[in-house]
């Protein structure tokens, strides 16, 4: 089967490997890539941009990031399709980027945290 989704991931962020972990696990058709911005592969934007959002790719579509980017991924799941379905009305769209930018407030804590737990 083809990839349609291309996520690229911070693998030295603890929260980013177990999100991508579990977005594996739960891709059972392996349509995702996911691309290591670390990696040997070469990225659409510069590092600096990745790391500051998360990005993904529909297809040969527009780069996407932040909450659209994860609905993106959510889209290719099966399990997760309806939410990055509804993702698409802007109401939908606009209160999950609110959240996407909480998370970037609160993440660099979770990260600490996250570290800690797993040393």
């Amino acid at each position: 089967m083809s990839t349609n989704v291309t996520v690229w991931y911070d693998s030295q962020c603890p929260l980013c490997v177990r999100e991508i972990r579990l977005m594996r696990r739960l891709d059972k058709r392996q349509i995702i890539r996911f691309v290591d911005i670390y990696g040997d592969e070469g990225c659409p934007v510069d590092r600096e941009t990745l790391l500051a959002r998360f990005h993904a790719r529909e297809g040969s579509g527009p780069m996407l990031s932040g909450a659209a980017a994860f609905a993106a991924m959510w889209r290719a799941i099966p399990l997760l399709r309806p939410l990055g379905i509804a993702a698409r009305f802007r109401p939908i769209a606009w209160v999950l980027e609110k959240a996407y930018l909480f998370f970037l407030r609160i993440r660099p804590g979770l990260q600490r945290l996250t570290h800690r737990l797993m040393a």
